[in-house]
């Protein structure tokens, strides 16, 4: 069992000439990965989302000086309001003269027993996780499928197949949005766009520290076949790729990123 960390892939163009739109990319959490690979990867325009304002401009001051010229924008957003929803998608179609990628990243996590959540716990989780996800996706394909051309990347998780304990409502907003992915991807097909998600096991990042102890972490990583987490930007080379053309006869996919032993 190894758990050394691979070296770094550099960009190979894989999203030339493409524009992309993120939602919860500030921090440094896959959100961030996804759109630092998207500079890396030659798209010609970005624009991130988030609430945090702060990070938000910090990361987009971050993104903005790496090499390649790509365009950076954003835009606070929360993805459980309508309103501001919509403001984002038009204010993206706007900037980049049309999104060709849309990745929905924004996700609420925590632990909690059934017996003991309560249904405002509940109903976050889901707000955010899953019917946040449908919201973004349903304001963007009234572009894309417009235009007959599009792709959408959604963030699931491992948990939306498999169990755990204390997990009862992301794990059912991830299957959510799993199957939202699917049936999603066989509507949109009939106007040229595609959709697909990415399933990650356990992603190493500062958010994850800060909100879960060491020893449940060491414990989840202990599991995989590589005995590590993954590093976010593993699981944004997958969301590269699937928003590349390398994956043009791919829709309605769950992609697990993980090494987790069943």
């Amino acid at each position: 069992m190894s758990r050394e960390i691979p070296e770094y892939v550099s960009g190979h163009n894989l999203l030339a000439g493409k524009s992309v739109l993120i939602t919860a990319a500030a921090g440094a959490g896959i959100g961030f990965a996804a759109a630092k690979r998207a500079v890396e990867e030659g798209a010609r325009a970005l624009i991130i989302s988030d609430v945090h304002e702060g990070r938000l401009k910090q990361a987009q001051d971050t993104l903005t000086a790496l090499p390649g010229g790509c365009q950076v924008s954003s835009q606070l957003c929360n993805v459980t309001n309508e309103e501001q929803v919509c403001a984002l998608v038009d204010y993206a179609e706007t900037q980049m003269s049309g999104v060709d990628v849309l990745i929905n990243n924004a996700g609420l996590g925590g632990s909690s027993r059934l017996t003991e959540m309560s249904d405002e716990e509940w109903s976050r989780v889901l707000d955010i996780t899953l019917t946040g996800t449908m919201r973004m996706s349903r304001a963007m394909l009234r572009y894309m499928q417009a235009r007959g051309a599009g792709v959408i990347i959604n963030n699931a998780s491992v948990l939306g197949w498999r169990a755990q304990e204390e997990q009862c409502h992301y794990a059912a907003a991830k299957a959510g949005v799993m199957a939202l992915t699917r049936c999603s991807a066989m509507e949109a097909a009939d106007y040229g766009v595609r959709i697909n998600a990415v399933s990650p096991s356990i992603a190493m990042h500062d958010f994850l520290r800060k909100t879960s102890s060491p020893e449940l972490l060491e414990k989840l990583a202990s599991t995989e076949a590589f005995g590590r987490a993954a590093e976010v930007w593993e699981v944004a080379n997958v969301m590269m790729f699937l928003a590349s053309d390398y994956s043009s006869y791919m829709t309605g996919e769950v992609i697990s990123v993980s090494s987790q032993r069943a």
